[in-house]
């Protein structure tokens, strides 16, 4: 593991090691043992869409482990002013040990990584959010005591977050379902990865797509660059919400998910999300102390 470029690199151990050494960080920071595991080492983090999450997750996360993380504006960058992603890569090379990145293109984080001699971690593309998947499978470990097994429905815009969903519970051992409006399906490297496995299906259906669901997951339906699209998407995701029938149709013990900002009254109730808040929050906790448990594994 040289990087965390997106889910689809991550063998299925590799993915169980970063959650066993996020407990692990989450148990010591909880009682306030110290684990300065990057003590003198910098992150570099690169931000094109602006963030709540990932920029404070990161840098409270690099303070933590003993570390600096610096914020990187792509508007202060060279980068942001036309000189090539391969440069700034080899120019940060030169002073950082890691760079996290949040931008919209996957060809750009790859690119840093091609280029760059330091790990490089994806903090959100168009097409993959592997830190907040290794946070949500986090939660739902603590939660359920397991993973192998479980059912995960997720409901929305096959998008980010869908994609990624796919291939880390797939790899884990989980079942998956995916309820979305035609025109907004997944990527297709995420469509061709699940056809090796049987426990995976795409509906149209969001109440067929959360029968028996252990775990229940959405996002909003117009993600940050897609505001001009909002009101065609509020008509296009019209039923696709989870609500008073979507968990009826789950388990009786079903865990909802978000991975927030949520926008209550359109992909979740305003009633579903508070009763499920607790975990809502522990998931964007976990954040955190995923993240802190791949920057170990990078840069330790």
């Amino acid at each position: 593991m040289k990087h965390l470029l997106k889910m689809l690199d991550l063998k299925p151990e590799e993915i169980i090691e970063i959650l066993n050494l996020a407990d692990q960080l989450k148990y010591e920071q909880k009682h306030g043992i110290p684990h300065k595991h990057l003590q003198g080492k910098t992150l570099g983090m690169i931000f094109e869409k602006a963030s709540t999450r990932t920029r404070v997750s990161f840098e409270a996360g690099m303070y933590q482990l003993g570390g600096y993380a610096l914020f990187l504006s792509s508007q202060e960058l060279q980068m942001g002013r036309g000189e090539p992603i391969e440069d700034t890569a080899r120019v940060l090379s030169r002073y950082l040990d890691g760079i996290m990145i949040r931008t919209f293109k996957q060809e750009d984080v790859e690119a840093l990584a091609e280029h760059g001699s330091i790990p490089v971690i994806n903090g959100l593309t168009d097409s993959s959010h592997p830190c907040q998947v290794l946070a949500d499978l986090m939660t739902i470990r603590e939660y359920k005591n397991k993973l192998e097994g479980l059912k995960l429905c997720f409901i929305g815009d096959g998008h980010n977050m869908a994609n990624s969903l796919i291939v880390g519970c797939l790899k884990v051992g989980m079942n998956v379902s995916v309820a979305v409006p035609e025109g907004y399906e997944p990527a297709q490297f995420a469509l061709d990865f699940a056809k090796d496995y049987a426990g995976f299906e795409l509906v149209r259906e969001p109440l067929k797509a959360a029968a028996n669901a252990d775990v229940l997951v959405t996002d909003v339906w117009s993600s940050m660059g897609q505001e001009e699209e909002a009101e065609k998407r509020k008509r296009d995701f019209a039923g696709f919400q989870i609500n008073c029938e979507t968990i009826k149709a789950a388990n009786p013990d079903v865990m909802v998910l978000h991975c927030l900002p949520a926008h209550k009254g359109e992909e979740i109730t305003h009633k579903v999300f508070e009763e499920h808040a607790n975990a809502i929050f522990d998931e964007s906790e976990n954040r955190l102390h995923a993240q802190k448990a791949v920057m170990v594994k990078l840069m330790g």
